[in-house]
């Protein structure tokens, strides 16, 4: 799914300050072993680096691990890059001194698989640090309207902007991480001027859009989607009638490892 469209033009488009900000509430630095969890295109791993921390970035899919390696290239920093499932990461225990991601985890199926294994690579004493979308905020509104159309999920998926909820997340760890305060925020966008042109642009390169639009095609409901879509975008437009603007909230939490 991730593969499909072109998600790393998405990043480039209005994602990229996701990731410096979790990079530096993480603490990522010098002297600090950092993995990042569903890293994509590195948009969190590689403002790591360039903080000067040892970085591992992995990912489910390589396509998004080979944008990542060009990126990095282009900004002048070197990372190790590994495929890898973030349900069974291939890493030994307790080796990072972070363990973070950034709109990443929250979309593997099993949520707790994740959590424990995030814990698990994560030393004690050092940070678990995520960064998700809320379910309050616009793409939890997105991913409400087109989960009438899209394919049958895994058995035991759960919905990915759980983790964009405190509680969702405390429960996920238990007692394996001690969080600070979690705080949301929002990430502003304004590079849509008119409101068709971000429904367009999450149609053509947002992969779980493009499975849902597929899939509402494939028995005759694709009219129906693009106006469910449409009305999400019409309702979070910020704009006033003028040019279009977006406030996508997140949540971002860092704890401990216990």
């Amino acid at each position: 799914m991730w593969a499909s469209g072109d998600y790393p033009s998405m990043v480039e488009a209005f994602l990229l300050p996701l990731g410096p900000h979790l990079a530096e509430a993480a603490g990522a630095g010098p002297g600090r072993r950092v993995l990042d969890v569903a890293a994509g295109t590195g948009n969190a791993s590689i403002p790591a680096a360039l903080r000067g921390a040892d970085v591992v970035a992995s990912d489910l899919t390589p396509e998004l691990l080979e944008a990542g390696r060009a990126r990095a290239q282009a900004a002048g920093v070197e990372l190790d890059w590994v495929p890898a499932d973030a349900e069974n990461l291939p890493f030994a225990d307790a080796s990072f001194d972070v363990v973070m991601s950034a709109i990443g985890a929250m979309f593997t199926p099993h949520h707790e698989r994740t959590a424990a294994e995030m814990a698990r690579v994560c030393r004690p004493g050092g940070t678990v640090a995520l960064l998700s979308w809320t379910p309050e905020g616009t793409i939890g509104a997105l991913f409400r309207a087109i989960g009438p159309f899209a394919p049958a999920p895994p058995p035991g998926a759960r919905p990915a902007p759980l983790w964009g909820s405190e509680d969702h997340v405390r429960e996920l760890f238990g007692d394996t991480v001690t969080w600070s305060p979690m705080t949301r925020h929002t990430l502003d966008i304004t590079a849509f001027p008119e409101r068709e042109a971000i429904a367009t642009h999450f149609i053509e390169r947002y992969g779980p859009t493009i499975a849902a639009r597929r899939n509402a095609a494939a028995n005759g409901r694709e009219a129906d989607f693009d106006a469910a879509l449409a009305g999400v975008f019409h309702d979070a437009d910020l704009g006033g009638g003028g040019d279009s603007r977006y406030a996508f909230e997140y949540l971002l939490g860092v704890g401990t490892r216990s």
